[in-house]
């Protein structure tokens, strides 16, 4: 069915960003359903299609870009997990008919999906992937470890592959996730030119409570670890 045919709720719009895609002004479409449970995740809502948002369908989000492509040039798709989504690569092919650049968010889980998008006339123009732990700690993120490190090893192999301009990596600062002998790990798979953007963690609204009383780390031991991150890749720097 074509997107514009689809009235199914399926996500959550946000009509204008000026941080979502980096150097455009876009509209973001944040998909219901995900493939992983992160414990930090504060989108519980999305991920587990509580509905207590605005559900919108494709044909809405197709709508408002219309509308608004004299003023928007990007289109960010979101999650959750995008990759899920049944209909994306007509929703890609449809945005980018309307003259929009289109951006990937990606928690790298659906190596196959992507690799067909990837290799289809729907590739995005620009990927965000994001390597959330070493590959062997995935367990705490509610995946299998051995699927989910074949995936996500895939995933930044094929991310890995598109030229600089077109992809980016990122992963958040989550003290129970993310320490020096991760971004070691994770640093040996990326490729040496990568952006590897990383955020704080904010505790706060996360689906497992627990880390709602977890500490982030300080200023300093933020400004600490993405230095060290820059030791192996250059482009590491804290968003």
């Amino acid at each position: 069915m074509p997107c514009e045919q689809n009235g199914s709720p399926a996500g959550v719009l946000i009509k204008t960003t000026l941080v979502d895609y980096p150097g455009r002004v876009a509209a973001a479409f944040f998909v219901e359903g995900c493939n992983l449970r992160c414990p930090y995740c504060y989108n519980s809502d999305l991920v587990v299609k509580n509905r207590k948002y605005e559900a919108v369908s494709a044909a809405d989000v197709l709508f408002h870009l219309k509308r608004r492509r004299n003023v928007l040039s990007g289109f960010v798709i979101s999650g959750g997990e995008p990759l899920l989504y049944d209909s994306l690569e007509e929703l890609i092919m449809q945005a980018r008919g309307l003259g929009y650049n289109i951006k990937l968010d990606t928690n790298g889980m659906c190596a196959d999906r992507l690799k067909r998008i990837i290799s289809s006339a729907a590739c995005p123009d620009f990927i965000a992937l994001d390597v959330k732990t070493s590959p062997s700690r995935y367990t705490m993120l509610g995946s299998a470890a051995d699927t989910a490190a074949g995936a996500i090893c895939s995933s930044i192999q094929m991310v890995s592959a598109l030229a600089p301009a077109q992809r980016e990596f990122r992963t958040v600062l989550v003290p129970s996730l993310i320490q020096k002998k991760d971004i070691e790990e994770i640093a040996s798979l990326l490729p040496k030119d990568a952006s590897w953007m990383f955020a704080p963690f904010v505790p706060g609204g996360c689906i497992d409570a627990r880390y709602n009383d977890l500490l982030p780390y300080t200023d300093a031991q933020l400004n600490e670890l993405v230095s060290y991150a820059r030791r192996y890749i250059p482009g590491a720097q804290l968003r």
